[in-house]
């Protein structure tokens, strides 16, 4: 295999300096303020320097797949058919990989929205289960550009696990034969924050919109309305604009430079929610303004899906739309 040489990789910072960084506090202090950029979490906030800790080319993962405390994570998924990722994942996998299921694993049973997040505890112990433990550097893939598994991504690193990458161009881009698989070590604890952190709920959204920018991950067909394939109405939430999280891929399905992120995001208010159906592709726009090195947006977890169940304004077309006065969650 071809070392990879794209540009998000070529970083000055060593992979020794930044596992010392890392490893440098305990899990506690990821949620304390950073002293540099006040209110913000030290792991909301990335440099150029960080790049390489979000994501995992394929080359690198190959040469580690015998790192007892390295955790692979499969979290394929369909939207049109949701049980087609395990059945993908029994046809082949990248060894040693463990299977998270989204809808059960990554969603509460109930709550708003299509995919409401899981009671922190709940995560962290399913998460346990599958192996996943303090010391432990997590790996996420899916087979679609890492649209489903940064929600995965998203959730560790909300909850502050110091150490979880996205394989960039998923297993697309893994043309090595599978080896022989071995069992995960069940074993070690698993220590996580008791609460979400960077996320907004529809109450408090709604009497500030236009006071951030809102992000709408969707593709711009959903986005003006013209279809709606799962949710009762079609459109968007009134002054969101679209992001569609495809504009985050190169034509390998590989994240772009940095540089190239920074264009798509750069410019917008301080503050930033992302948002999209159901609050799982929206983590893709999450993990797309840090590799471009900005400040890590709030999530709406219930996203459209939460909006126009509960039967708020809606806004078509390609224009985000204003508000209307008075208007709650």
């Amino acid at each position: 295999m071809v070392i990879n040489s794209h540009p998000l990789y070529q970083l000055s910072y060593t992979g020794a300096k930044m596992a010392q960084c890392w490893s440098s506090a305990p899990h506690d202090a990821v949620a304390a303020p950073c002293e540099r950029i006040p209110h913000v979490p030290c792991a909301a906030r990335v440099g150029p320097y960080a790049l390489a800790m979000l994501l995992i080319n394929p080359d690198e993962l190959l040469a580690r797949l015998d790192d007892p405390h390295l955790a692979v994570f499969d979290v394929r998924w369909w939207l049109a058919d949701p049980a087609k990722g395990r059945r993908d994942f029994l046809a082949g996998h990248i060894p040693t990989a463990r299977f998270v299921d989204l809808d059960t694993d990554l969603v509460a049973p109930e709550g708003p929205g299509r995919h409401p997040l899981p009671n922190p505890r709940v995560f962290a112990a399913r998460m346990a289960a599958l192996g996943l433990a303090d010391g432990d550097e997590a790996i996420v893939y899916d087979d679609n550009g890492g649209t489903v598994a940064a929600r995965l991504w998203w959730m560790l690193d909300d909850l502050g696990f110091p150490r979880v990458r996205l394989l960039d161009g998923g297993i697309p881009s893994w043309a090595t034969e599978a080896g022989e698989d071995s069992p995960p070590t069940l074993s070690g604890t698993l220590t996580l924050a008791t609460a979400w952190r960077r996320t907004i709920d529809r109450a408090a959204l709604a009497p500030r919109l236009g006071e951030f920018a809102l992000l709408d991950a969707r593709a711009p067909e959903r986005y003006r309305g013209d279809i709606e394939p799962i949710d009762p109405v079609a459109g968007h939430i009134p002054t969101a604009l679209n992001r569609p999280l495809s504009g985050n891929l190169g034509p390998d399905g590989r994240f772009l430079p940095a540089e190239a992120l920074r264009a798509r995001f750069e410019g917008l208010d301080d503050e930033v929610v992302v948002a999209c159906g159901s609050g799982i592709n929206a983590c893709h726009n999450a993990l797309a303004m840090r590799l471009a090195g900005l400040p890590a947006p709030l999530l709406y977890p219930g996203s459209y899906s939460d909006w126009s169940r509960a039967g708020m304004p809606i806004a078509t077309g390609d224009l985000p739309g204003a508000m209307p006065r008075g208007t709650a969650g």
